[in-house]
């Protein structure tokens, strides 16, 4: 009988209190991750946006490089700015990646060059990012000649963008 009765008294307030606390402790330590949720996924976005731009000045100069019908511009190519909405002027929430792009003669037998490209946006200083730099060697390859029957001495100039 005293077995019956012991089991059927419920929730206590002891027990209560006890949940609320461990309910309480968990809801905060979700809370407290958010901002840095925010930060890692705005630092993604820049740095992914900065990989997409990095790579495609690095594969346009690879190919131009490769071709021995364009001539190969050697130095420091002119800063672009670059707005990521890709309208005349920037809007709440856009970012401007400023792009360098460094040309070296490696061989001027092999007509081999070494092209590096560096990345950089505004909120890297103030958030401790890093730039975005990488190189690639390329030597010009009569496969790549085009259009087939350029002559070397039509050297096409590059276009604006790049």
């Amino acid at each position: 009988m005293l077995r019956l009765l012991l089991s059927k008294r419920g929730i206590g307030l002891i027990e209560v209190v006890i949940a609320i606390f461990l309910v309480a402790v968990g809801v905060m330590a979700i809370l407290s991750m958010q901002p840095t949720a925010w930060r890692t996924i705005g630092k993604s976005d820049y740095l992914g946006r900065g990989a997409g731009m990095l790579h495609r000045h690095l594969e346009f100069w690879e190919a131009w490089i490769m071709n021995p019908c364009n001539l190969v511009p050697v130095g420091n190519r002119p800063v672009q700015n670059i707005i990521v909405s890709g309208l005349g002027a920037e809007v709440r929430g856009d970012a401007t990646y400023t792009v360098n792009t460094t040309i070296t003669a490696l061989d001027v037998a092999t007509n081999t060059q070494t092209v590096t490209v560096t990345v950089t946006w505004p909120d890297q200083v103030a958030r401790n990012y890093r730039n975005l730099v990488e190189s690639a060697s390329v030597a010009r390859q009569d496969g790549f000649r085009f259009p087939a029957g350029c002559a070397n001495d039509s050297n096409a100039a590059v276009p604006a963008g790049y």
